[in-house]
Protein backbone atom coordinates (compact mmCIF):
# COMPACT_ATOMS: atom_id res chain seq x y z
CA UNK A 1 0.00 0.00 0.00
CA UNK A 2 3.17 2.22 0.39
CA UNK A 3 2.76 3.03 -3.33
CA UNK A 4 -0.52 4.35 -2.43
CA UNK A 5 -0.62 6.23 1.52
CA UNK A 6 2.63 7.93 -0.01
CA UNK A 7 0.33 10.37 -2.54
CA UNK A 8 -2.48 10.92 0.13
CA UNK A 9 0.03 14.82 0.87
CA UNK A 10 0.35 15.46 -3.55
CA UNK A 11 -3.10 14.57 -3.82
CA UNK A 12 -4.87 16.89 -1.03
CA UNK A 13 -2.23 19.90 -2.32
CA UNK A 14 -3.50 19.35 -6.11
CA UNK A 15 -7.05 19.06 -5.08
CA UNK A 16 -8.09 22.71 -4.53
CA UNK A 17 -7.07 23.83 -7.96
CA UNK A 18 -7.75 21.03 -9.63
CA UNK A 19 -11.71 21.88 -8.23
CA UNK A 20 -11.02 25.55 -9.24
CA UNK A 21 -9.93 24.08 -12.73
CA UNK A 22 -12.64 21.44 -13.08
CA UNK A 23 -15.60 24.04 -14.44
CA UNK A 24 -13.87 24.71 -17.95
CA UNK A 25 -12.12 21.10 -17.82
CA UNK A 26 -14.93 19.76 -20.51
CA UNK A 27 -15.65 21.55 -23.94
CA UNK A 28 -15.06 19.15 -26.46
CA UNK A 29 -17.40 16.86 -27.76
CA UNK A 30 -17.98 13.04 -28.34
CA UNK A 31 -15.75 13.62 -31.55
CA UNK A 32 -16.37 10.26 -33.93
CA UNK A 33 -17.36 7.67 -30.95
CA UNK A 34 -20.64 5.99 -31.99
CA UNK A 35 -23.41 6.65 -29.49
CA UNK A 36 -25.84 3.36 -28.87
CA UNK A 37 -28.42 2.57 -26.13
CA UNK A 38 -26.61 0.95 -23.77
CA UNK A 39 -29.91 -0.85 -22.54
CA UNK A 40 -31.09 -1.87 -26.30
CA UNK A 41 -29.55 -5.00 -28.40
CA UNK A 42 -26.18 -3.55 -30.23
CA UNK A 43 -23.78 -5.02 -33.00
CA UNK A 44 -20.54 -6.06 -32.27
CA UNK A 45 -17.45 -4.14 -32.58
CA UNK A 46 -15.68 -4.16 -35.71
CA UNK A 47 -12.73 -6.10 -34.36
CA UNK A 48 -14.97 -9.45 -34.19
CA UNK A 49 -14.23 -12.37 -36.22
CA UNK A 50 -10.50 -10.82 -36.93
CA UNK A 51 -7.08 -12.08 -36.45
CA UNK A 52 -6.19 -9.20 -33.83
CA UNK A 53 -3.24 -7.22 -34.59
CA UNK A 54 -3.14 -5.83 -30.42
CA UNK A 55 -1.45 -7.93 -28.17
CA UNK A 56 -0.94 -7.47 -24.32
CA UNK A 57 1.32 -4.55 -22.61
CA UNK A 58 1.42 -0.72 -23.25
CA UNK A 59 0.32 0.65 -26.52
CA UNK A 60 1.02 4.21 -27.61
CA UNK A 61 -1.83 6.11 -29.68
CA UNK A 62 -2.02 9.63 -31.23
CA UNK A 63 -5.16 11.56 -29.45
CA UNK A 64 -5.87 15.11 -29.73
CA UNK A 65 -2.68 15.87 -31.57
CA UNK A 66 -0.72 14.36 -28.37
CA UNK A 67 1.49 10.58 -28.05
CA UNK A 68 -0.23 8.97 -25.22
CA UNK A 69 -0.23 5.70 -24.06
CA UNK A 70 -2.32 2.99 -22.29
CA UNK A 71 -1.63 -0.71 -21.24
CA UNK A 72 -3.66 -3.26 -22.66
CA UNK A 73 -4.23 -6.84 -20.76
CA UNK A 74 -6.30 -9.22 -23.40
CA UNK A 75 -7.76 -12.22 -21.97
CA UNK A 76 -5.68 -15.72 -22.01
CA UNK A 77 -7.57 -17.68 -24.69
CA UNK A 78 -8.94 -14.81 -26.32
CA UNK A 79 -11.26 -16.18 -28.74
CA UNK A 80 -11.94 -13.28 -31.65
CA UNK A 81 -15.89 -14.67 -32.03
CA UNK A 82 -16.36 -13.99 -28.17
CA UNK A 83 -17.62 -10.83 -27.00
CA UNK A 84 -15.52 -9.62 -24.07
CA UNK A 85 -16.17 -7.13 -21.42
CA UNK A 86 -14.36 -4.16 -21.33
CA UNK A 87 -12.81 -2.29 -18.37
CA UNK A 88 -11.11 1.25 -18.12
CA UNK A 89 -9.00 1.71 -14.91
CA UNK A 90 -8.01 5.28 -14.25
CA UNK A 91 -5.00 5.44 -12.24
CA UNK A 92 -4.58 7.96 -8.69
CA UNK A 93 -2.72 11.58 -8.77
CA UNK A 94 1.05 11.19 -8.80
CA UNK A 95 0.07 7.07 -9.86
CA UNK A 96 0.70 5.46 -13.72
CA UNK A 97 -1.14 3.20 -15.52
CA UNK A 98 1.55 0.25 -14.32
CA UNK A 99 0.56 0.76 -10.69
CA UNK A 100 -3.35 0.03 -11.96
CA UNK A 101 -2.03 -3.00 -14.58
CA UNK A 102 0.22 -4.19 -11.49
CA UNK A 103 -2.44 -4.03 -8.89
CA UNK A 104 -4.45 -6.44 -11.26
CA UNK A 105 -6.67 -3.40 -12.52
CA UNK A 106 -8.29 -2.41 -8.54
CA UNK A 107 -7.93 -6.44 -8.28
CA UNK A 108 -10.44 -6.96 -10.75
CA UNK A 109 -8.04 -8.81 -13.32
CA UNK A 110 -8.09 -12.23 -10.96
CA UNK A 111 -11.78 -12.11 -10.79
CA UNK A 112 -12.32 -12.22 -14.49
CA UNK A 113 -11.86 -15.46 -15.28
CA UNK A 114 -10.54 -14.45 -18.60
CA UNK A 115 -13.91 -13.14 -19.69
CA UNK A 116 -12.65 -9.19 -19.66
CA UNK A 117 -10.43 -7.04 -21.87
CA UNK A 118 -8.85 -4.54 -19.90
CA UNK A 119 -7.30 -1.10 -20.35
CA UNK A 120 -5.42 1.28 -18.11
CA UNK A 121 -4.47 4.94 -19.61
CA UNK A 122 -1.99 7.12 -18.41
CA UNK A 123 -2.96 10.79 -17.75
CA UNK A 124 -0.67 13.71 -18.93
CA UNK A 125 1.38 14.77 -15.56
CA UNK A 126 0.32 11.45 -14.22
CA UNK A 127 -3.38 13.51 -13.50
CA UNK A 128 -7.05 13.85 -15.28
CA UNK A 129 -7.60 17.48 -15.52
CA UNK A 130 -9.20 16.70 -18.75
CA UNK A 131 -8.04 20.33 -20.00
CA UNK A 132 -10.45 21.04 -23.01
CA UNK A 133 -11.80 17.59 -22.94
CA UNK A 134 -8.75 15.76 -23.77
CA UNK A 135 -8.60 12.55 -21.56
CA UNK A 136 -12.15 12.17 -22.70
CA UNK A 137 -10.70 12.35 -26.31
CA UNK A 138 -8.56 9.51 -25.49
CA UNK A 139 -11.03 7.48 -23.86
CA UNK A 140 -12.66 7.62 -26.87
CA UNK A 141 -9.59 7.30 -29.47
CA UNK A 142 -8.57 4.27 -27.04
CA UNK A 143 -11.67 2.54 -26.77
CA UNK A 144 -11.95 3.03 -30.80
CA UNK A 145 -8.33 1.47 -31.75
CA UNK A 146 -9.51 -1.81 -29.01
CA UNK A 147 -12.79 -2.38 -30.68
CA UNK A 148 -12.11 -2.23 -34.39
CA UNK A 149 -9.38 -4.67 -33.67
CA UNK A 150 -10.53 -6.55 -30.91
CA UNK A 151 -14.05 -8.50 -30.17
CA UNK A 152 -15.70 -6.36 -27.09
CA UNK A 153 -19.03 -6.43 -25.93
CA UNK A 154 -21.22 -2.73 -26.31
CA UNK A 155 -23.73 -3.32 -23.45
CA UNK A 156 -20.72 -4.20 -21.28
CA UNK A 157 -18.31 -1.18 -20.90
CA UNK A 158 -17.33 -0.02 -17.54
CA UNK A 159 -14.92 2.50 -15.85
CA UNK A 160 -12.97 2.67 -12.62
CA UNK A 161 -10.81 4.76 -10.25
CA UNK A 162 -9.36 5.81 -7.39
CA UNK A 163 -9.52 9.72 -6.21
CA UNK A 164 -8.26 11.39 -9.62
CA UNK A 165 -8.84 7.97 -11.22
CA UNK A 166 -12.36 8.39 -9.85
CA UNK A 167 -13.12 11.72 -10.88
CA UNK A 168 -12.11 10.87 -14.62
CA UNK A 169 -14.67 7.51 -14.12
CA UNK A 170 -17.16 10.38 -12.80
CA UNK A 171 -16.32 12.48 -16.15
CA UNK A 172 -16.69 9.75 -18.23
CA UNK A 173 -20.21 8.87 -16.69
CA UNK A 174 -21.49 12.61 -17.29
CA UNK A 175 -19.99 12.73 -20.86
CA UNK A 176 -20.47 9.52 -21.98
CA UNK A 177 -23.46 7.64 -20.72
CA UNK A 178 -24.72 5.57 -23.56
CA UNK A 179 -21.26 4.27 -24.06
CA UNK A 180 -20.01 2.95 -20.69
CA UNK A 181 -22.76 0.80 -19.20
CA UNK A 182 -21.48 1.42 -15.34
CA UNK A 183 -19.07 2.96 -12.91
CA UNK A 184 -17.33 2.99 -10.06
CA UNK A 185 -16.18 6.05 -8.27
CA UNK A 186 -13.79 5.53 -5.22
CA UNK A 187 -13.35 8.27 -2.74
CA UNK A 188 -13.28 10.63 -5.82
CA UNK A 189 -15.11 14.07 -6.27
CA UNK A 190 -15.79 16.55 -9.15
CA UNK A 191 -11.85 17.39 -10.25
CA UNK A 192 -12.32 16.27 -14.23
CA UNK A 193 -15.54 18.04 -14.99
CA UNK A 194 -19.04 16.68 -15.73
CA UNK A 195 -19.61 17.77 -19.00
CA UNK A 196 -23.80 16.50 -19.44
CA UNK A 197 -24.54 14.71 -16.19
CA UNK A 198 -28.19 14.51 -17.22
CA UNK A 199 -28.29 10.85 -18.68
CA UNK A 200 -28.74 7.68 -16.24
CA UNK A 201 -25.61 5.52 -15.89
CA UNK A 202 -24.95 2.74 -13.26
CA UNK A 203 -23.23 4.02 -10.28
CA UNK A 204 -21.21 2.15 -7.41
CA UNK A 205 -19.73 4.66 -4.98
CA UNK A 206 -17.32 4.09 -2.36
CA UNK A 207 -16.06 6.84 -0.24
CA UNK A 208 -14.30 6.32 3.91
CA UNK A 209 -16.13 8.23 6.55
CA UNK A 210 -12.59 10.35 7.83
CA UNK A 211 -11.49 10.90 4.46
CA UNK A 212 -8.67 13.91 4.99
CA UNK A 213 -8.22 14.59 1.13
CA UNK A 214 -11.54 14.26 -0.62
CA UNK A 215 -14.24 14.50 2.11
CA UNK A 216 -16.89 12.51 1.63
CA UNK A 217 -19.17 14.87 1.05
CA UNK A 218 -17.71 15.39 -2.29
CA UNK A 219 -18.03 11.65 -2.88
CA UNK A 220 -22.00 11.94 -1.59
CA UNK A 221 -22.74 14.84 -4.56
CA UNK A 222 -21.54 12.73 -7.54
CA UNK A 223 -24.11 9.73 -5.87
CA UNK A 224 -26.42 12.07 -6.09
CA UNK A 225 -25.96 13.20 -9.12
CA UNK A 226 -26.76 9.72 -10.56
CA UNK A 227 -29.28 9.25 -7.91
CA UNK A 228 -31.30 12.44 -9.67
CA UNK A 229 -30.55 11.14 -13.36
CA UNK A 230 -31.32 7.02 -12.58
CA UNK A 231 -35.03 8.19 -10.56
CA UNK A 232 -33.98 6.59 -7.49
CA UNK A 233 -36.02 7.42 -4.22
CA UNK A 234 -33.40 9.77 -2.44
CA UNK A 235 -32.44 8.91 0.89
CA UNK A 236 -29.62 9.12 3.38
CA UNK A 237 -28.01 5.73 3.06
CA UNK A 238 -27.05 4.24 7.05
CA UNK A 239 -22.70 5.00 7.47
CA UNK A 240 -20.55 2.99 9.76
CA UNK A 241 -19.09 4.99 13.15
CA UNK A 242 -15.88 6.02 14.09
CA UNK A 243 -14.11 2.97 15.06
CA UNK A 244 -16.12 0.50 14.05
CA UNK A 245 -13.71 -0.86 11.09
CA UNK A 246 -16.53 -1.36 9.03
CA UNK A 247 -17.97 -0.78 5.74
CA UNK A 248 -22.12 -0.66 5.02
CA UNK A 249 -23.47 -0.57 1.44
CA UNK A 250 -26.78 0.46 0.48
CA UNK A 251 -28.68 -0.01 -2.46
CA UNK A 252 -31.05 2.38 -3.74
CA UNK A 253 -34.76 1.58 -4.18
CA UNK A 254 -36.77 3.05 -6.82
CA UNK A 255 -34.54 3.46 -9.52
CA UNK A 256 -34.96 3.20 -13.25
CA UNK A 257 -34.84 -0.50 -14.46
CA UNK A 258 -31.02 -1.44 -15.22
CA UNK A 259 -29.87 1.33 -13.51
CA UNK A 260 -29.16 0.83 -10.19
CA UNK A 261 -27.13 3.04 -7.62
CA UNK A 262 -25.06 1.66 -5.13
CA UNK A 263 -22.73 3.47 -1.76
CA UNK A 264 -20.55 1.97 -0.10
CA UNK A 265 -19.06 3.97 3.25
CA UNK A 266 -16.17 2.73 5.49
CA UNK A 267 -14.76 3.20 8.38
CA UNK A 268 -11.80 4.92 7.07
CA UNK A 269 -9.34 7.54 5.41
CA UNK A 270 -8.19 8.17 1.94
CA UNK A 271 -7.49 4.51 0.49
CA UNK A 272 -9.12 2.20 -2.52
CA UNK A 273 -8.18 -0.75 -0.33
CA UNK A 274 -9.82 -1.15 3.37
CA UNK A 275 -10.10 -3.73 5.17
CA UNK A 276 -12.83 -4.95 7.62
CA UNK A 277 -11.94 -5.53 11.19
CA UNK A 278 -8.41 -3.33 10.69
CA UNK A 279 -7.50 0.16 10.04
CA UNK A 280 -4.41 -0.80 7.78
CA UNK A 281 -5.40 -0.89 3.90
CA UNK A 282 -4.31 -4.03 2.00
CA UNK A 283 -5.13 -4.74 -1.70
CA UNK A 284 -5.11 -8.29 -1.41
CA UNK A 285 -7.54 -8.51 1.60
CA UNK A 286 -9.97 -5.61 0.21
CA UNK A 287 -13.65 -5.99 0.45
CA UNK A 288 -13.94 -3.78 -2.25
CA UNK A 289 -12.47 -5.62 -5.47
CA UNK A 290 -15.23 -8.07 -4.85
CA UNK A 291 -18.40 -5.62 -4.81
CA UNK A 292 -17.21 -4.14 -7.32
CA UNK A 293 -17.09 -7.34 -9.62
CA UNK A 294 -20.42 -8.30 -8.53
CA UNK A 295 -21.72 -4.39 -9.36
CA UNK A 296 -20.49 -4.63 -13.04
CA UNK A 297 -21.43 -8.38 -13.34
CA UNK A 298 -24.94 -8.46 -12.39
CA UNK A 299 -25.79 -6.87 -16.19
CA UNK A 300 -26.54 -9.39 -18.73
CA UNK A 301 -24.81 -8.99 -22.10
CA UNK A 302 -27.27 -7.08 -24.74
CA UNK A 303 -24.92 -7.72 -27.74
CA UNK A 304 -25.89 -10.45 -30.02
CA UNK A 305 -22.87 -13.08 -30.73
CA UNK A 306 -21.14 -12.15 -34.49
CA UNK A 307 -23.45 -13.62 -37.45
CA UNK A 308 -21.55 -16.71 -38.38
CA UNK A 309 -22.61 -18.90 -41.66
CA UNK A 310 -25.47 -21.45 -41.31
CA UNK A 311 -24.78 -24.65 -40.34
CA UNK A 312 -24.74 -27.10 -43.57
CA UNK A 313 -26.32 -29.90 -41.71
CA UNK A 314 -29.93 -29.91 -39.94
CA UNK A 315 -30.06 -28.93 -36.42
CA UNK A 316 -31.08 -31.84 -34.13
CA UNK A 317 -34.57 -32.86 -33.56
CA UNK A 318 -34.03 -33.08 -29.87
CA UNK A 319 -32.59 -30.73 -27.17
CA UNK A 320 -29.19 -31.08 -26.60
CA UNK A 321 -28.20 -33.01 -23.21
CA UNK A 322 -27.61 -30.92 -20.10
CA UNK A 323 -25.10 -32.75 -18.59
CA UNK A 324 -24.62 -36.20 -17.03
CA UNK A 325 -25.57 -37.48 -14.00
CA UNK A 326 -22.76 -36.90 -11.45
CA UNK A 327 -20.25 -34.89 -14.22
CA UNK A 328 -20.64 -31.83 -12.09
CA UNK A 329 -18.22 -31.65 -9.13
CA UNK A 330 -17.06 -28.75 -7.18
CA UNK A 331 -13.66 -28.06 -5.22
CA UNK A 332 -13.22 -25.60 -2.62
CA UNK A 333 -9.69 -23.90 -1.33
CA UNK A 334 -8.99 -20.77 1.05
CA UNK A 335 -6.89 -18.21 -0.66
CA UNK A 336 -5.92 -16.28 1.90
CA UNK A 337 -6.63 -15.31 5.71
CA UNK A 338 -6.29 -12.39 8.08
CA UNK A 339 -7.34 -12.54 11.59
CA UNK A 340 -11.56 -11.99 11.51
CA UNK A 341 -11.56 -12.83 7.83
CA UNK A 342 -10.65 -14.99 4.49
CA UNK A 343 -10.77 -15.22 0.58
CA UNK A 344 -11.90 -18.54 -0.82
CA UNK A 345 -12.56 -20.01 -4.35
CA UNK A 346 -14.32 -22.95 -5.22
CA UNK A 347 -13.94 -24.90 -8.85
CA UNK A 348 -16.69 -26.21 -10.58
CA UNK A 349 -15.50 -28.88 -13.44
CA UNK A 350 -17.64 -30.96 -15.38
CA UNK A 351 -16.01 -34.10 -15.90
CA UNK A 352 -18.17 -35.63 -17.98
CA UNK A 353 -18.52 -35.99 -22.21
CA UNK A 354 -21.31 -33.86 -22.88
CA UNK A 355 -22.04 -29.43 -21.56
CA UNK A 356 -23.44 -28.19 -18.61
CA UNK A 357 -25.87 -25.94 -19.08
CA UNK A 358 -26.41 -24.63 -15.79
CA UNK A 359 -24.85 -25.44 -12.06
CA UNK A 360 -25.47 -24.79 -8.28
CA UNK A 361 -23.02 -25.70 -5.59
CA UNK A 362 -23.86 -26.38 -2.09
CA UNK A 363 -22.11 -25.94 0.86
CA UNK A 364 -22.30 -25.63 4.54
CA UNK A 365 -20.16 -23.04 6.21
CA UNK A 366 -18.68 -23.63 9.98
CA UNK A 367 -19.93 -22.13 12.79
CA UNK A 368 -18.95 -18.45 13.06
CA UNK A 369 -18.39 -17.54 9.21
CA UNK A 370 -20.57 -15.10 7.02
CA UNK A 371 -19.90 -14.56 3.65
CA UNK A 372 -19.98 -10.66 3.31
CA UNK A 373 -19.20 -10.48 -0.88
CA UNK A 374 -19.45 -13.44 -3.90
CA UNK A 375 -18.61 -12.89 -7.11
CA UNK A 376 -18.50 -14.99 -10.81
CA UNK A 377 -22.26 -16.70 -9.08
CA UNK A 378 -25.26 -16.07 -7.36
CA UNK A 379 -25.54 -17.10 -4.07
CA UNK A 380 -28.58 -18.23 -1.39
CA UNK A 381 -27.58 -17.42 1.97
CA UNK A 382 -24.73 -16.14 3.51
CA UNK A 383 -23.89 -18.38 6.53
CA UNK A 384 -24.28 -22.27 7.72
CA UNK A 385 -26.09 -24.37 4.56
CA UNK A 386 -25.72 -21.93 1.35
CA UNK A 387 -25.89 -22.48 -2.09
CA UNK A 388 -24.46 -20.85 -5.08
CA UNK A 389 -26.04 -20.98 -8.85
CA UNK A 390 -23.74 -19.82 -11.81
CA UNK A 391 -23.73 -15.86 -13.25
CA UNK A 392 -25.39 -15.30 -16.58
CA UNK A 393 -22.14 -15.70 -18.57
CA UNK A 394 -20.55 -19.02 -16.55
CA UNK A 395 -23.24 -21.62 -16.57
CA UNK A 396 -22.28 -23.14 -20.18
CA UNK A 397 -19.13 -25.74 -19.30
CA UNK A 398 -18.19 -28.06 -22.12
CA UNK A 399 -16.82 -31.45 -21.49
CA UNK A 400 -13.74 -31.55 -19.53
CA UNK A 401 -14.26 -27.67 -18.35
CA UNK A 402 -14.10 -25.50 -15.28
CA UNK A 403 -15.24 -22.29 -13.94
CA UNK A 404 -14.35 -20.71 -11.01
CA UNK A 405 -16.62 -18.67 -8.11
CA UNK A 406 -14.78 -16.46 -5.08
CA UNK A 407 -16.23 -15.13 -1.90
CA UNK A 408 -14.97 -13.36 1.08
CA UNK A 409 -15.95 -14.12 4.19
CA UNK A 410 -15.70 -13.10 8.04
CA UNK A 411 -14.76 -15.76 10.83
CA UNK A 412 -12.15 -18.00 10.94
CA UNK A 413 -11.15 -19.67 7.30
CA UNK A 414 -8.97 -22.54 8.99
CA UNK A 415 -12.09 -24.64 9.04
CA UNK A 416 -13.20 -25.52 5.54
CA UNK A 417 -17.19 -25.85 4.56
CA UNK A 418 -18.68 -29.46 4.81
CA UNK A 419 -21.28 -31.19 2.18
CA UNK A 420 -19.47 -29.22 -0.61
CA UNK A 421 -21.40 -30.87 -4.18
CA UNK A 422 -22.58 -29.76 -7.00
CA UNK A 423 -25.69 -30.03 -9.48
CA UNK A 424 -26.47 -29.30 -13.36
CA UNK A 425 -28.76 -27.96 -14.24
Amino acid sequence: MAKRTSLLSSVAAAAVLLAAAAGGALSAGLGETAQASTNGTLAATAGCGKAPTLSSGTRTISSGGQNRSYILRIPDGYDRNRPYRLIFGFHWLNGSANNVASAGYYGLLPLSNNSTIFVAPQGIDNGWANTNGRDLTLFDDISRQVENDLCVDTSQRFALGWSYGGAMSYAVACARPTIVRAVTVISGANLSGCNGGTQPVAYFGIHGIYDSVLNISMGRSLRDTFVRNNGCTAQSPREPSRGSLTHITTTYSGCREGYPVQWAAFDGDHTPSPVDGSSSPNDSRTWTSGEIWRFFSQFASTTPPPTTAPPTTAPPTTPPPTGEPGACTATYRTVNTWPGGFQAEVTVANNGATTLNGWTVRLTLASGQAISSLWNGVNTGTTGSVSVRNADYNGTVGANGSTTFGFTATGNGATAPSGVSCTSP
